[in-house]
């Protein structure tokens, strides 16, 4: 399972097909999140309390201590297959590393409701074509694995 995080001081998601905002946010982490066909819901409760203790806002000195739990932080998670695009060959990417959708959508769920035991969450909707904006904090942006390849 793979995750781009990035800390937001807003962010919001909106269907494309209908322009209803699905999800919104104030100060807190933009999810887009990937699900690999080797994943468990191990990975997605690893990465989601992962996520949700991540130090990456600042503290009253203004050195990254605290985590999105500790300012009251809230977060957008959205499906994101195209994590686990492969480019290395041609001009294409391929999606061979990517979980099937049944398999992708059940450890998105998984990982949503353990991040929801830590913070308030909104989401995207699955296989769906979406508008994502986000005020980007910094800018901070990670990646993280579960398989911590990187």
């Amino acid at each position: 399972m793979r995750a781009v995080v990035q800390r937001v001081k807003s962010a919001a998601v909106t269907l494309q097909e209908t322009g209803e905002v699905t999800g919104s946010i104030g100060r807190g982490l933009m999810i887009l999140l990937g699900v690999g066909k080797g994943d468990t819901a191990a990975d997605a409760a690893w990465l989601a309390d992962k996520i949700a203790g991540l130090r990456i806002f600042e503290d009253e000195a203004g050195k990254m201590n605290k985590s999105a739990v500790d300012i009251g932080g809230s977060a957008l998670v959205v499906s994101q297959f195209t994590l686990y695009g492969d480019c290395r060959k041609g001009r294409r990417p391929g999606f061979d590393q990517a979980a099937p959708p049944e398999l992708a959508e059940a450890l998105y769920q998984s990982f949503v409701e353990v991040l929801e035991r830590q913070l308030p969450v909104a989401c995207g909707v699955f296989r769906t074509d979406m508008l994502v904006e986000i005020n980007n904090d910094g800018p901070v942006t990670l990646l993280l694995d579960s398989e911590k390849n990187f």
